[in-house]
């Protein structure tokens, strides 16, 4: 699953018209997609161009003080992600519906705010529902809701960050032994289920080849077949492969999909709730705080690797 990654140098290939263009004809041909030629010609700019702007984004977010740090990881995000889509969408984007940010978040944040109970609302068109179907081949429904707490939950980085403050895992490590990938027991009592059960389940929802052993929860992983949508998560800063420990509606949700709602959410505050994000930043009053710090380091450096390989897959 993890590419062989070194930041944005992993990128520098990227950084050239005739290699960008090559690469998108491969990736028209793959999909049958009509005149692959012509149109990796026409769009090889556009790509080049939207990794380019994303890294200067991130660049500058690296330096720049944390009250204005999520606009500009936002922003570098977004432009990633239209590259990515041009490799499987050589129209986009053919409407203007296809640029709004397809989520949207309570304007005005109530009295006695908290960033964990703060939630986006999907919308019908728009960004996130186009690179979902597009990137993901997934559906999201209109008018569904996720909390802040649901998506930090999903960030393997912020593990630690769970145990101090709340008490509890939210991951648990997966470890390797001779090639294979060992899950341990403990899993079953989180998941309420027998060997051969979670076996079948697990098997059904990673997008993955997974073999099971006959030595316990041991599988073979095929890091080749990765589509971005498998219940294994990487930790960027320790290197582990990990499996969330809630089962629920989540499980699957890319983590790429997370990355972009919690910096949409943290974007919009930094430019309309001045008064709440200063008090945050500055008076550090809960926990809020720290997770928010935290994820902004983790998505500096995150967010460029989850495309990364999603381009290289």
């Amino acid at each position: 699953m993890t590419v062989d990654y070194k930041g944005w140098k992993s990128y520098a290939s990227f950084f050239s018209a005739e290699h960008c263009q090559l690469y998108l004809k491969n990736h028209y041909n793959k999909l049958n997609i009509d005149n692959p030629e012509q149109k990796s010609y026409e769009n090889c700019y556009a790509f080049l161009y939207y990794l380019e702007h994303g890294q200067i984004y991130y660049q500058q977010a690296e330096n720049a003080p944390l009250i204005i740090k999520p606009i500009l990881l936002f922003y570098g995000l977004v432009h990633l992600i239209k590259a990515c889509i041009l490799t499987v969408d050589p129209a986009y984007p053919e409407t203007t519906s296809v640029l709004a940010h397809g989520v949207s978040t309570r304007k005005r944040k109530k009295q006695n705010y908290q960033f964990f109970q703060d939630e986006v609302k999907f919308q019908k068109n728009g960004l996130f529902p186009f690179m979902s179907e597009k990137m993901f081949h997934m559906k999201q429904l209109e008018g569904d809701k996720i909390t802040m707490e649901e998506l930090l939950e999903l960030i393997p980085e912020l593990d630690e960050l769970f145990v101090v403050h709340e008490s509890k895992s939210t991951f648990t490590p997966i470890y390797t032994q001779n090639g294979q990938m060992v899950v341990p027991e403990k899993i079953l009592d989180y998941y309420h289920m027998t060997e051969d059960r979670f076996k079948e389940f697990f098997t059904s929802k990673s997008g993955n080849q997974i073999e099971f052993s006959s030595e316990g929860l041991m599988f073979q992983y095929d890091k080749r077949t990765f589509t971005g949508i498998s219940p294994v998560k990487f930790n960027l800063e320790s290197s582990a492969y990990l499996l969330p420990l809630k089962k629920e509606n989540l499980f699957l949700f890319p983590e790429l999909m997370v990355h972009y709602l919690l910096l949409y959410n943290l974007s919009m505050i930094a430019r309309y709730e001045t008064e709440w994000w200063s008090e945050i930043t500055k008076m550090m009053p809960n926990r809020d705080y720290p997770f928010i710090k935290t994820f902004l380091d983790i998505t500096l450096k995150k967010g460029p690797f989850l495309i990364y390989e999603y381009l290289m897959s």
